[in-house]
């Protein structure tokens, strides 16, 4: 939990450094660039997924089985082969990129995207030796690494993106230039991370000070004997399925890239318009991303956790983790998903400066939960080594979500669109729940996740509605410029939503004291002040 909550901050950080990113891009490029930048983004993401995706998890799951039996070398010939096999698909996935990017943007059906397309090809020769340095320092249940990379890479990424944009809208450079300079953030992103990545790895202090721990314990069932060939086979028999798994967000996500553009441009809307449309249901994204990236933090800290309990035959273990993981999940999704569809005009006009698409957003709001859901509950299968169904999760969502673009599109537009990735992410996410409940054991109480948490959703959903109707009746005089009313209306409703959402879980009981004593260090500074105000319900017996 300790790692979660480090990686969950990194992730905080970097997606917020990430939000700032578009931000301006679209304030000051508007939403044809905006709309550019996001169709050639995902694609980038999924290729990057399909390139590194499964190493990380799978690296770190090597590693963690080699450190319980004290294979230091092995744990370390296992990143040896893994970087230059992720080093080989990168450079064959940068090519395909970099030659192929006019056949790519034909395909996508914007011609625009060529030049960012092939800016963000270059980050594919850095990103994948850094994903598995990572997923070698996660092995160990050190997230400290990858945590300090993902925020300087975010941070490079975001300066590099916002210094060319500036550059390139002050000297009134076409469209698929400044998308171009926003997608080339990526690469100097990847620099600074793989930077980061190389000065642990070259450090290593964590691995000596656990060699010298055990120096006078014999390692048990080595790797050395087994050949190189035969590693290679192992580690991608099983990245390949979790790689799979994985690229559910991504891959959806080009999934409307490649048919919303088409889909809008059949309708009366021009070729331009087409790109901006697909720029207002883009809005969303970032926020239910942000919430994303937190629960992917918990299930990067989970894998190692799950794939050691399981090695040591701790099955007991393996169940409390899940139920544990996938409760917290619920409840963190559960608010986000309905915070930011009862906010979402406010937060539509302090990010972007207009209340287009506010319906969208609201309903792409809800894909937040069932993503999470999804990440944990398939990370908790690769932890175990049931690989197969995150995988066939992915491909019902697939379909799910290009016939639901196909059918609701035409009728409703862009909510359409928001609201087949709302029933795309559902479906995959029941179906990875069940199989992880069957593979684990695992039992999720009603209680614990149907009546307190919908309790508590309906009073934080009464208090934002009563925050933006008082908003609503002060007088006009009274209020800052638009922008500036409604940014406050939108922090007082995201900090006024998550107490009211907190008090009530801790008051139904939904969050229990032996709940806060699993954080020790937050037990002893906040179980006194929740007992004081009587907030905290005695421990069960």
């Amino acid at each position: 939990m300790q790692g979660t909550v480090l990686l969950a901050g990194a992730a905080i950080v970097s997606k917020l450094l990430g939000t700032l990113q578009k931000i301006p891009l679209q304030n000051m490029a508007g939403d044809g660039a905006f709309g550019i930048y996001n169709a050639v983004y995902p694609l980038y993401i999924l290729i990057l997924f399909l390139a590194t995706a499964g190493f990380p998890i799978t690296v770190s799951k090597f590693v963690s089985e080699r450190a319980a039996v004290g294979d230091f070398q092995g744990a370390k010939r296992i990143v040896k082969i893994s970087s230059l096999l992720l080093f080989g698909s990168g450079l064959v996935f940068f090519l395909l990129l970099y030659f192929g990017a006019d056949k790519l943007a034909a395909w996508i059906g914007i011609s625009q995207t060529e030049r960012a397309i092939r800016s963000v090809s270059f980050a594919l020769l850095l990103t994948p030796v850094m994903a598995v340095l990572r997923g070698y320092f996660q092995g160990y249940q050190n997230m400290k690494p990858t945590a300090v990379s993902q925020v300087l890479e975010q941070l490079v990424r975001v300066i590099t993106m916002v210094a060319l944009l500036l550059y390139f809208v002050s000297f009134e450079y076409s469209l698929d230039w400044i998308a171009a300079g926003a997608t080339f953030g990526a690469v100097t992103g990847a620099a600074a991370g793989l930077a980061v990545m190389l000065f642990y790895w070259r450090r290593g202090a964590l691995e000596r000070k656990k060699e010298r721990a055990t120096l006078e314990k014999a390692a048990v069932g080595t790797i050395q004997g087994v050949s190189t060939w035969r590693l290679v086979k192992q580690i991608t028999a099983y990245a390949i399925p979790i790689c799979l798994g994985t690229i559910a967000v991504p891959i959806l996500t080009l999934v409307d890239t490649f048919t919303m553009p088409r889909l809008l441009a059949v309708s009366p809307f021009s070729e331009a318009e087409a790109m901006r449309q697909f720029g207002l249901y883009n809005r969303g994204l970032p926020l239910v991303q942000l919430v994303a990236m937190i629960v992917s933090a918990m299930s990067v800290a989970l894998v190692p956790a799950i794939a050691e309990a399981k090695a040591k035959g701790q099955t007991a273990l393996i169940r409390s983790r899940t139920e544990l993981s996938v409760r917290l999940t619920w409840m963190v999704g559960l608010a986000a998903s309905f915070g930011l569809a009862f906010a979402a005009v406010p937060i539509n006009i302090m990010l972007y400066k207009t209340d287009e698409a506010s319906w969208a957003m609201a309903i792409i709001a809800f894909t937040a939960l069932f993503s999470a859901l999804n990440t944990v509950s398939g990370s908790v299968l690769q932890g175990i080594g049931a690989v197969r169904t995150p995988a066939l999760s992915l491909l019902l969502a697939i379909v799910l979500k290009a016939l639901g673009n196909v059918l609701l599109m035409p009728r409703w537009g862009i909510e359409g669109a928001a609201l087949s990735a709302v029933i795309a992410f559902a479906a995959a996410a029941g179906l990875t729940l069940v199989q992880a409940a069957r593979c684990t054991g695992a039992r999720f109480a009603l209680r614990q996740y149907a009546a307190g948490p919908t309790l508590a959703v309906g009073l934080m959903g009464g208090c934002l509605a009563a925050l933006q109707l008082g908003a609503k009746a002060v007088p006009a005089w009274l209020l800052p410029p638009e922008r500036w009313a409604y940014s406050a209306i939108a922090l007082l409703c995201v900090a006024g939503g998550a107490a009211c959402y907190v008090v009530v879980l801790l008051r139904s009981g939904s969050i229990s004291r032996e709940d806060l004593r699993l954080f020790p260090q937050l037990d002893r500074k906040v179980t006194p002040i929740l007992t004081k105000y009587k907030l905290l319900p005695k421990a069960r017996e």
